[in-house]
């Protein structure tokens, strides 16, 4: 079965860090894309960031850019989403998802890529 779980989710308050793990099993992780996702409540759910694990290329989307650096091992089959300067409009629940390939360019994976396995979204709280 394929399996994908994100973890490390918490309270964190403003101008804090946490990283987030995906762990992964039951695909060839080495060939696919996983991307992480997040939904504030009533908001549309916003992509943040994609690897290809294949050759480790990275596309970071804008709703977090340049506070968020995503990085795997292949070993554990994980990919990481370190984020750092929380702010409390950051709280939602956080997801990743995993594909194989898409047509499409990696800076369109909001919109147009499907992703086959989506797991458990872990929930972020930024507060004081």
């Amino acid at each position: 079965d394929v399996q994908l779980q994100a973890s490390g989710g918490g309270l964190v308050r403003p101008g804090g860090s946490l990283r987030l793990s995906c762990a992964t099993s039951g695909f060839n992780f080495d060939v696919y894309h996983i991307a992480w996702f997040r939904q504030a409540p009533g908001k549309e759910r916003e992509g943040i960031a994609i690897i290809k694990l294949s050759d480790g290329y990275i596309y970071y989307a804008e709703s977090m850019k340049g506070r968020v650096t995503v990085s795997s091992d292949h070993a554990k089959k994980t990919v990481y989403l370190q984020m750092n300067n929380l702010t409390p409009e950051d709280t939602a629940v956080y997801s990743c998802a995993a594909t194989e390939n898409s047509p499409y360019g990696m800076g369109f994976f909001t919109e147009l890529w499907e992703f086959h396995y989506w797991g458990q979204g872990t929930l972020v709280t930024v507060s004081s």
